[in-house]
């Protein structure tokens, strides 16, 4: 049973002096949350933009452009170069930091263990756009690599391969850079080694019944080459024996030297 009011009066002052005094004392904690939003906020634009004139002053925006980094940050929306997204990135890290001291000095400590969780994520953020830069520049040096090898190969669709090439790498980047994020990794792996099994089975299948005949015209092809090219590599052989030998092969006696 609660007690009985008999003086209202006293209640409402007693209850109104009682909020007034929390009001009062949490007004310091505001205060001390304002001051640090406000440097906090200044401090991270400053760093976000001498991050950006550093990286554009070492040619950043170069080496974005090589990897495909640079089409990443144009497809996402961003209305900026890849340092200044790289800037705007190191300004809401900055900013989080702040958040969590900001939170903890107005008392709300359940806030700043959940932005504590997201810095500590945020590190794998980076090492994954470093791995998708990094897995760029292979792709298009594979990419390079393939179309110059085929070319001089005599392949006929050298441009085809050194896409496939691409592709190769790029899907393994993301792979390597999901995994870092920890975003489904079980389901990622999953997807990746049923796609891997899923284009050897239809090789196989393709080359098992409906390749037979192709395989058949291209090795009898490759023993036609190697037949009508016999001659000239044995006598390129024998052209490099003599040029190694020394001197002019040996050959046989005549009669009259017999005789002799």
């Amino acid at each position: 049973m609660f007690p009985a009011v008999r003086d209202w009066s006293e209640a409402m002052m007693t209850s109104l002096a009682g909020g007034l005094a929390m009001f009062f004392a949490a007004i310091p904690k505001v205060i001390a949350f304002a001051v640090i939003l406000i440097v906090g906020w200044f401090i991270a634009n400053l760093i976000a933009g001498l991050a950006a004139r550093l990286l554009r002053a070492i040619r950043f925006n170069d080496l974005s452009e090589r990897s495909g980094f640079t089409k990443f940050v144009q497809n996402i929306g961003v209305q900026t170069d890849p340092a200044g997204f790289l800037g705007m990135v190191a300004k809401w890290f900055m900013r989080l930091i702040v958040l969590v001291v900001a939170f903890d000095a107005l008392g709300l400590p359940a806030v700043s263990d959940v932005l504590r969780q997201l810095l500590l994520w945020l590190p794998n953020l980076a090492v994954g756009i470093v791995v998708l830069v990094i897995g760029g520049l292979l792709a298009n040096a594979a990419a390079g690599v393939v179309r110059g090898a085929t070319t001089s190969a005599g392949f006929a669709h050298p441009d085809l391969l050194a896409n496939a090439a691409r592709a190769a790498v790029w899907i393994f980047a993301i792979i390597v850079a999901v995994n870092q994020l920890g975003i489904a990794q079980t389901l990622v792996n999953t997807l990746f080694m049923g796609a891997v099994a899923l284009v050897v089975l239809a090789l196989g299948l393709s080359f098992g019944l409906g390749g037979r005949e192709v395989a058949g015209k291209v090795l009898n092809k490759w023993y036609a080459e190697a037949k009508s090219a016999a001659p000239k590599i044995a006598q390129a052989g024998e052209e490099a024996g003599e040029q190694t030998g020394g001197g002019a092969p040996a050959r046989g006696y005549s009669e009259e030297e017999k005789g002799k």
